[in-house]
């Protein structure tokens, strides 16, 4: 098993983990167990990509009725988080004027939904704790308008909103929540949407008639360069750090 560069310790922590099974849920999971902790990942799928450290429990974020009853029967386990990474999420191809209404929903359901029941439901179990950590997995997609994906990026936005108003809310109670934004990142999600090298090394470069520039590092991301950032808001190297939104992506969204 790999392990992370991070000097952090989660030894005793209990960390859940939701879209475990791939992508950079799958690498966060892992890194978080490659440190110590007990992780519970949560995914719609049954099993991981790879060599997986961690008990994966089926869970289909969108439903609230299913993520009511597994916090349940996790918390009556005495497996309540100490850590809380919400990374499942999916993409949804198509401008506002056509994209399908159910992939509109979806999109909604899985990247807005599913955190909100997971941080309705974890709300009380935090407030007693009073301590631990959040952290919402978003995407550059959130900061900056992209052609043909309006309704993820629209998810993403209303994502930071609500992980940056739960900051506030949990504040007082010693409990902090940030957002991870990831860019184009090597994962299952970037493969099907870009499909060939071609695809990657124009990502890379960027589309200027589609208003989207490349990006600066002149590398895709990895799923393990999300994770040591997610690692670090977890931690207690970032014990006076909360609301925020740490954008990894190479440098695609250009900020004063």
């Amino acid at each position: 098993m790999s392990q992370s560069p991070i000097d952090a310790s989660f030894n005793g922590k209990c960390v859940w983990v939701t879209g475990a099974a791939q992508g950079i849920g799958y690498r966060v999971a892992e890194s978080f167990a490659a440190l110590g902790a007990q992780v519970i990942g949560l995914d719609c799928q049954t099993h991981s990509e790879g060599e997986q450290h961690f008990e994966l429990v089926q869970l289909d974020v969108s439903r609230q009725e299913q993520v009511q009853a597994i916090t349940a029967q996790l918390l009556q386990r005495q497996c309540g988080p100490d850590v809380l990474v919400n990374a499942a999420g999916v993409l949804r191809m198509g401008t506002v004027a056509d994209i399908e209404l159910a992939d509109w929903h979806t999109c909604m359901n899985v990247n807005v939904n599913g955190v909100f029941y997971l941080l309705q439901a974890l709300m009380p179990h935090f407030k007693a704790r009073r301590r631990g950590a959040i952290v919402n997995v978003g995407s550059n997609a959130g900061h900056v308008p992209r052609l043909n994906m309006a309704a993820y990026c629209a998810s993403k936005a209303a994502l930071a909103s609500l992980s940056h108003c739960t900051a506030l809310e949990l504040a007082s109670y010693g409990v902090r929540c940030n957002m991870v934004s990831p860019g184009s990142t090597d994962t299952p999600m970037l493969r099907n949407m870009l499909g060939s090298d071609e695809a990657v090394m124009a990502t890379i470069n960027g589309y200027p008639d589609d208003y989207k520039l490349g990006i600066p590092l002149g590398k895709i991301g990895q799923p393990q360069e999300v994770a040591n950032t997610v690692l670090f808001l977890a931690s207690e190297l970032a014990s006076h750090i909360t609301m925020q939104d740490i954008v990894v992506d190479g440098g695609a969204t250009l900020t004063a």
